[in-house]
């Protein structure tokens, strides 16, 4: 095991802040890139106020320690544990601030750069019919685009340092959390076959696919490479082989209060679970602590298909269902109370699904959000993701 800390870039006279990486296995030696095959990328708290990965990656930390020590890493983990000390400094009011950059406003996990189209310029005659070349190429040229950018600004090198220890990654896994939620992740279409035995071992309430939710987050700037790639040579007439060489997904670990051991245990050893199934970790040592594999227990539901349900009144929220609940359309979801008229609001499911998220305040203006359903028919174009 290896601990690197990255210095970002210093905002202030006499202020800096450090960003720090734990590696197990072998990292890469020479130009051969099997040799460090399979690689995964674990980050938490990438929006810095939500708390349960920051456990999950304590917890996974110690059984990646003793298979690291046994020598039973044959691939190479990445684990950053406090993905954004920037936002985790962040208060106002007593209250932490970590979604949005307090700079700039810009939400740490948007805007990440797209390297698709200077790739494509780049490598375009020079891919060949060999699948493996290929990506050993993209992920050179990816490389290569990272050296050049300069970062000039403190966010800015955040996003460099996290793409750069992420970008040349199997498989990479971002830990989120909702306001109150059930179990869910998202990911890209491409990704989905890879990451199904993830879904599995954590026992997913809801899995949301997108071939792209819009504004460039995290995950989808690295695992899009691929599919973008491929999408342009198939548009230019070139007939090349190049696989979805970067799977990525956000796992999203309920809501901000489920800070608790029996819960981070448990996902820390779902994920362990998946790197044993990958080849990244192996050893019969370890093997009490992996548990039995089960069957999803829902059906992957398109992003697009996904209710967002808001209030047009505002008032005090009073929640009749709860998170992971199987809803059918028009079942109560929440009324809104005005205690200064007594009226009474019904919110209502427009779409069957499982509730997967919903608010934690208990107080709501008009217009708010309430909480999200898990729709299986597409309806929703555009930017998929909230703000």
């Amino acid at each position: 095991m290896r601990r690197i800390d990255h210095p970002l870039l210093a905002p202030s006279l006499g202020c800096q802040k450090t960003l720090s990486s734990w590696h197990f296995g072998t990292a890469p030696t020479g130009d051969n890139p099997a040799q460090k095959r399979p690689k995964v990328y674990i980050q938490a708290s990438l929006h810095a106020d939500e708390l349960p990965g920051m456990l999950v990656a304590h917890h996974l930390r110690s059984l990646l320690e003793a298979a690291d020590a046994l020598g039973d890493v044959p691939g190479e983990v990445v684990l950053v544990p406090v993905a954004n000390p920037i936002g985790l400094a962040q208060r106002v009011d007593h209250r932490p601030m970590g979604r949005f950059d307090l700079d700039t406003a810009e939400n740490f996990n948007r805007h990440y750069p797209d390297f698709v189209g200077a790739l494509f310029d780049h490598l375009r005659t020079a891919f060949t019919h060999d699948a493996a070349s290929n990506v050993a190429m993209v992920r050179q040229a990816l490389r290569d685009q990272l050296q050049r950018w300069t970062p000039t600004t403190e966010l800015h090198s955040l996003r460099h340092t996290l793409l750069g220890l992420a970008h040349d990654a199997d498989y990479v896994l971002d830990l989120h959390c909702d306001c109150e939620g059930a179990l869910h992740l998202y990911t890209e279409e491409a990704c989905w076959s890879a990451l199904e035995p993830l879904a599995r071992r954590l026992q997913c309430a809801a899995v949301l696919l997108a071939k792209n939710s819009g504004g460039n987050p995290f995950d989808e700037c690295l695992s899009g490479v691929w599919w973008k790639l491929a999408d342009a040579c198939a548009a230019a007439g070139l007939q090349v082989p190049l696989p979805q060489a970067c799977c990525s997904t956000t796992i999203e670990l309920r809501g901000e209060a489920d800070v608790c051991h029996s819960l981070a245990q448990t996902d820390a050893q779902a994920i362990f679970a998946f790197l044993h199934d990958m080849g990244v970790v192996r050893g019969a040592p370890l093997s009490p602590l992996l548990p039995p594999a089960r069957p999803l227990p829902c059906q992957p539901t398109p992003l697009a298909g996904s209710q967002t349900l808001h209030t047009p009144v505002p008032g005090v929220v009073v929640f009749a269902a709860q998170v992971g609940q199987r809803l059918a359309v028009g079942d109560l979801v929440a009324e809104i109370i005005d205690p200064l008229s007594r009226h009474t609001h019904r919110v209502e499911a427009g779409v069957a699904g499982v509730l997967y998220a919903r608010i934690r305040d208990r107080y709501v203006h008009a217009g708010g959000e309430l909480g999200k359903i898990a729709g299986a028919t597409p309806f929703r174009t555009g930017a998929l993701l909230g703000a």
